[in-house]
């Protein structure tokens, strides 16, 4: 059979089939009597415990979301050196992304984006660890040992002192080195603008180019 008769005869059956595919499809009938399945009847409505299982973030300056449970900086050493060193390094320093160092290097043409050097908030450094932390085994570590490793990487950039520990209320006092410059205006000549998050004022008008009719094209 010619390969253009053997794709009209396939479209054929899928177009034939739909229907009774959409038939058979579990809910449809229900789905088409409400509009919380959209207008084709597909999906489910998720319950409040999958929803949970993503509603996870906690990288809020304020804390919000943060569960309870504190974690020291020798806890989190003990943590570090069983699930983030042979990543990270036992300062921190690599050989994979590197967590300590890079102070003053950001307005450099070699920026080292570290944690102490970068990061605008302590609470962001929490969120990433517990949601995506170690590399091989995402969400293993509990909430007191992601306080604790969270305490140590500040530690290591000495941000927070040896005797510190960290919990959902210590944790967003603390006050990152680039904190105040994470945001900073585009320092290209052509662009306009300011860094700013609250109560910003409004931006100037452009002005608009006018250009000279040619005399020439002047009927």
């Amino acid at each position: 059979m010619h390969m253009r008769n053997i794709a009209a005869a396939a479209c054929g059956l899928a177009l034939c089939a739909a229907p009774v595919l959409a038939q058979k499809t579990p809910g449809t009938a229900s789905a088409n009597k409400s509009s919380e399945l959209g207008p084709y009847g597909l999906g489910m409505v998720p319950t409040q415990q999958q929803i949970a299982g993503w509603n996870i973030d906690a990288s809020r300056p304020d804390g919000s979301g943060l569960p309870p449970g504190s974690g020291s900086v020798s806890q989190g050493k003990q943590v570090y050196d069983q699930t983030c060193v042979a990543c990270h390094g036992a300062d921190g320093t690599g050989p994979m992304d590197r967590l300590v160092g890079g102070k003053g290097t950001l307005d450099s043409n070699k920026p080292v984006r570290t944690v102490g050097s970068y990061w605008p908030y302590a609470t962001t450094l929490w969120d990433y660890i517990h949601r995506a932390m170690p590399f091989n085994s995402p969400q293993s570590l509990s909430p007191d040992q992601v306080y604790a490793v969270t305490a140590y990487v500040l530690y290591l950039n000495h941000i927070v002192p040896q005797d510190a520990t960290m919990s959902r209320d210590t944790l967003p006092k603390v006050k990152m080195p680039n904190q105040g410059d994470f945001i900073r205006p585009d320092p290209r000549p052509d662009v306009h603008n300011i860094a700013c998050m609250s109560n910003c004022p409004p931006l100037a008008a452009k002005p608009v180019k006018t250009e000279k009719p040619n005399p020439s094209q002047v009927q």
